[in-house]
């Protein structure tokens, strides 16, 4: 089967920001994206909100529905993080779905959740089975070796520093979404210095596509980016990766 993932830096989806305005739903092209991959013109919608606060996975749910069903069409269902324990409901809703999206949110406490369920072993035989796993944000965070989270700055205070963790591990790398906030670049440069990954650093509304051992980077806005990030004899290089139509070998952007 092939392996497809979708990493997306960020996005608006019609939710409310803390100002109390409302976002512009900005990752068509993306999302437009991600159903082709599927193969089909309707495919089955499976949202996991697995990161964000208990009290509001419903809410973002609602909010993923009004994309994939009323605009795609899609057939949409969604998974709480309060029913990862009932095996038979999980193994149904995974087998059922086309498309796998996580959303954003607490990267660290998504991953924790997937670790003492055993969740992230069913996502593995998913992707493995030819799912799409995609998401942003944190739902971008997951799917790589290793991620970077702001999970210090929310526990301590904004003077602390972002940090990498360890993912699912699906796909060599270690991915940095929100690239566009300042800072970012920098911390990922700290964050790789111990690292023995590439880094990618990819801004809202655009996403790194990988097929098996392929990519490339789609985009809903001419100003993002994605770029890869990386450590060479003691010097850091952090290089734009140009989007494309076509995919092209994965190595060329994990090499150094």
């Amino acid at each position: 089967m092939t392996k497809k993932i979708v990493a997306i830096g960020g996005g608006g989806c019609g939710n409310k920001k803390a100002d109390g305005t409302i976002s512009v739903y900005d990752n068509q092209t993306i999302d437009q994206e991600i159903i082709r991959l599927t193969g089909k013109e309707h495919p089955n919608f499976l949202f996991l909100s697995h990161a964000a606060p208990s009290n509001g996975q419903e809410s973002y749910y609602k909010l993923m529905r009004n994309i994939y069903k009323d605009l795609y069409g899609c057939e949409c269902k969604h998974l709480k993080g309060s029913q990862l324990n009932n095996e038979e409901r999980v193994n149904e809703i995974l087998a059922w779905a086309d498309i796998i999206y996580e959303g954003g949110g607490s990267t660290v406490d998504m991953l924790r959740l997937w670790e003492k369920t055993g969740f992230g072993e069913k996502l593995k035989k998913a992707w493995e089975d030819g799912k799409v796993m995609c998401g942003l944000s944190a739902g971008g965070n997951c799917w790589f070796n290793e991620c970077t989270t702001d999970v210090l700055k929310v526990l301590y205070g904004e003077d602390q520093p972002l940090i990498g963790v360890k993912a699912l591990g699906f796909t060599p790398g270690h991915f940095t979404p929100h690239g566009e906030k300042e800072g970012r670049e920098e911390s990922l440069k700290e964050i790789l210095k111990t690292s023995n990954e590439v880094g990618f650093l990819v801004s809202r509304c655009a996403a790194l596509e990988i097929v098996d051992d392929k990519y490339k980077v789609v985009k809903s806005k001419d100003i993002a980016f994605a770029k890869r990030a990386y450590w060479k004899k003691d010097k850091f290089y952090i290089e734009d990766i140009e989007p494309s139509k076509e995919l092209k070998p994965l190595e060329k952007i994990l090499n150094r």
